[in-house]
């Protein structure tokens, strides 16, 4: 299974690594791109396609897998995870090129949702600490529902700053992978090992100063993805109690809630964007993106040694943690050698180069 897992990590990585450049140009050369305004912090345009080549990355990596693998049928909750996935990733993409109604958006992210339920990824059961295990019968529906949009949307609320949605997806991909692994749950190993890959691919251009954003596109996919892979694989095993994948996605999760409710005590509409998520409070601090980014990250691990503490496989993550690391730090490195910025991306030392718009739903229009 190891072996299985590292080869589609690596698969994904070079197919997304191979993608970006190309999605960077084609969108470069379309227009479409974020372009610097009163609302926004970064100088120069910057492309927003990214999610393309995370999706593609993603898919392609399945698809080669599954043809050099005995078992193709990886698992009965798989056409969930696809359909679901694709249905996001639509939906981000034609908001990022033009501009949804945040309304229309939460309807269709309902409706992937419930795509994604009907075809196998449902939360039937709750291992509470310290009480019963608790069946869910009816209220599955509804439970497995809100956890599907709420994670996604809390992947879109932290894509604010250079680095930051694309690492936490990395981090907590690969730490799904782990706990995965040791828990008998071979197929949401080797979905979380994708993801891991597509989304390292694409961070090495996203890290601060970014050449490019991932968008709604890539955004929605990612934490719907990782939503799905804790509701398929982490909250499926005996052994992992329910707070295990709160652990995991620490870091949208507690944005996403203090966003939230945030907003209800202000008075104002939940799902309207604001510059006042958990990473801009570290900005207006006077903290600059790449502390912002590491110290998030940071947390994310935290979340990550946790829970792989928990299912006692802590040297097997550390190991995989050093090892993501290096990798990322060498790519990083060539990529900036390779695309000097040239005032098409953020070249501020400061690390202000982000939208002041977190949440993206307003953004992505063609200029």
């Amino acid at each position: 299974m190891f072996l299985l897992n590292l080869a589609g990590f690596v698969i994904a990585l070079l197919i997304t690594l191979a993608l970006v450049p190309l999605v960077r140009r084609k969108a470069i050369a379309a227009g479409y791109y974020d372009a610097p305004g009163e609302r926004k912090i970064h100088k120069y345009p910057i492309p927003r396609l990214g999610g393309i080549a995370i999706w593609l990355g993603f898919m392609l990596a399945l698809g080669t897998i599954s043809l050099f693998q005995k078992e193709p049928n990886l698992t009965t909750a798989l056409p969930g995870v696809l359909a679901g996935g694709a249905i996001v990733f639509i939906l981000g993409l034609l908001d990022d090129l033009f501009n949804l109604s945040p309304y229309l958006k939460l309807v269709i992210q309902f409706v992937a949702a419930l795509t994604a339920f009907g075809l196998g990824v449902q939360i039937n059961t709750l291992d509470l600490p310290g009480a019963q295990l608790l069946v869910l019968n009816a209220l599955s529906l509804p439970v497995t529902v809100i956890w599907l949009v709420g994670l996604m949307n809390a992947m879109n609320f932290i894509d604010g700053i250079d680095g930051l949605a694309a690492g936490v997806t990395t981090l907590s991909a690969l730490t799904l992978t782990v706990v995965a692994m040791f828990t008998n749950q071979p197929s949401s190993a080797l979905l979380a090992a994708l993801l891991a890959g597509s989304s390292l691919g694409f961070l090495v251009f996203n890290f601060h100063p970014a050449k490019i954003f991932m968008g709604d596109s890539g955004a929605l996919f990612c934490g719907f993805v990782l939503a799905c892979i804790a509701v398929t694989g982490v909250l499926k095993t005996k052994v992992v109690v329910m707070l295990l994948p709160m652990f995991v996605l620490s870091v949208p999760i507690l944005d996403i809630t203090y966003s939230v409710f945030r907003r209800l005590l202000r008075g104002k509409n939940p799902f309207l964007p604001d510059a006042d998520h958990i990473h801009h409070q570290f900005l207006k601090a006077g903290v600059g993106q790449i502390k912002t980014v590491t110290y998030l990250y940071s947390l994310c691990v935290v979340g990550g040694l946790v829970a792989v503490w928990y299912v006692n496989y802590l040297h097997i993550y550390i190991a995989s943690l050093v090892g993501m690391f290096l990798l990322a730090v060498v790519l990083i490195r060539l990529v900036r050698k390779a695309y000097p910025m040239n005032g098409q991306g953020g070249d501020d030392p400061d690390g202000s180069n982000a939208d002041s718009e977190p949440d993206r739903m307003t953004t992505g229009n063609r200029v």
